[in-house]
């Protein structure tokens, strides 16, 4: 088995670090644990940090988490869980991770499995590896009916927006991405995460492997904040699933909408027509003779008026799809851009990362510019192939929101 050794930014093979971000609001029963049964030593991994994010929890978590080995990062105002699974993501790209592992702090996940789970990154297999719970039949965890079936639902929407993949789980939380993948991805949900990051991986081509894992099916301490209620894990996901693909599969999304009122506009045009056709009343002469048939579209002839609407709106819609289709080349374009933007600054063997004042991150505060553009201080290294004299510093336009790490 060969291992994937990993490359820094001037090519040369480097030791592969391995960050493990948790993200924990009042997990005081089961977050120590967690951190302890990470493991520490694993075959082509030389280094093990864990990292916290503390979100605003009113319990001793931040305070056990701390104390079980982890850097913790307090996060205030409770902004989503997205947001802060982007805001441990950016610190671990921030401290040169070459994989990033993100596991709750609830138990629900055995930390042993990260060796597992990390198996085709190293491998040089895949770049974005998640645990399914439903791809093994014998390793299916024991779960409510209606948060299963949910989840299959939700599996299936999302097979559907990337063009028919078999994917069996896009919902867990426990997941690893490599270097590539987290350079590339781009993420705006602050409920969740989870099911955009397959939506916006697979649209840019990062390699997705789905390896099956024994899981718990119900949590022993607390509850979700995410799927403890069916409803509100619906309405706060499916505007994320529905942004992202109208985002990233713009001619689908539109276009889709374009056909919905196309269909509705010829099936209202077929009835009418139909009704003109059967729908006939005689007219007669003085004499009680028939002198014609006169065919009539009433009661329904206001449908005649809705379905040319409905062939309008359509044609717009069609418009507006190959329109949005042509403006998503420059959505590619800046995302290269920004892919490279965030490979030079966090993978460049001449920059230095440097931790943020210990200072708490205010969830109000704008998080995306702060997810690419930390604070970096660059200096010579005298072993890498620049001959300038001259300090180089690589600093963001405005200067990044501040946070404790």
């Amino acid at each position: 088995m060969q291992l994937f050794t990993g490359t820094d930014g001037i090519g040369e093979h480097h030791i592969m670090k391995l960050i493990v971000t948790i993200p924990a609001l009042n997990e005081e029963k089961t977050i120590a644990e967690v951190i302890r049964a990470i493991p520490r030593d694993i075959v082509g991994i030389s280094e093990v940090e864990v990292l916290v994010c503390n979100d605003g929890s009113t319990d001793r978590t931040a305070e056990l988490a701390e104390a079980a080995g982890a850097t913790v990062i307090t996060i205030h105002g409770r902004p989503g869980l997205g947001t802060v699974f982007r805001t441990g993501f950016e610190r671990a790209m921030r401290r040169g991770a070459d994989i990033i592992v993100n596991i709750d702090g609830d138990g629900q996940f055995n930390p042993a499995d990260i060796t597992a789970l990390i198996q085709p990154i190293l491998e040089d297999q895949a770049d974005f590896v998640t645990c399914s719970r439903f791809k093994d039949p014998a390793l299916h965890p024991t779960m409510p009916a209606v948060k299963f079936w949910g989840n299959k639902v939700v599996t299936n929407l999302i097979n559907w927006v990337c063009g028919g993949t078999k994917f069996s789980d896009v919902s867990c939380g426990f997941r690893a991405f490599n270097r590539d993948a987290a350079y590339r991805m781009t993420l705006f949900g602050r409920y969740t995460y989870t099911q955009e990051c397959f939506i916006d991986l697979f649209s840019k081509g990062v390699r997705i492997a789905e390896v099956p894992l024994k899981v718990r099916g119900v949590r022993e301490h607390g509850k979700s904040r995410v799927a403890s209620s069916i409803l509100k894990y619906a309405t706060n996901s499916l505007p994320i699933i529905i942004r992202a693909m109208r985002d990233i599969q713009p001619l689908k999304f539109f276009g889709g909408i374009a056909g919905i009122l196309f269909l509705c506009g010829l099936l209202m045009s077929g009835f009418i027509t139909g009704w003109w056709i059967f729908n006939t009343e005689p007219v007669r002469n003085t004499t009680g003779d028939i002198i014609r048939v006169v065919h009539k579209t009433s009661p329904f002839t206001s449908l005649i008026t809705v379905s040319g609407v409905l062939f309008v709106l359509s044609f717009l819609m069609g418009a507006l799809a190959l329109l949005a289709d042509m403006m998503g080349r420059h959505r590619k374009i800046s995302e290269e851009m920004l892919y490279l933007a965030r490979r030079r600054i966090y993978s460049s063997k001449r920059t230095i990362k440097v931790s943020l004042p210990d200072e708490n991150h205010h969830a109000g505060l704008p998080t995306l510019p702060d997810a690419w553009a930390p604070i970096i201080r660059s200096i010579r290294s005298p072993d890498a192939h620049d001959h300038r004299d001259t300090e180089v510093h690589v600093t963001p336009e405005r200067p990044a929101q501040k946070a404790a790490v």
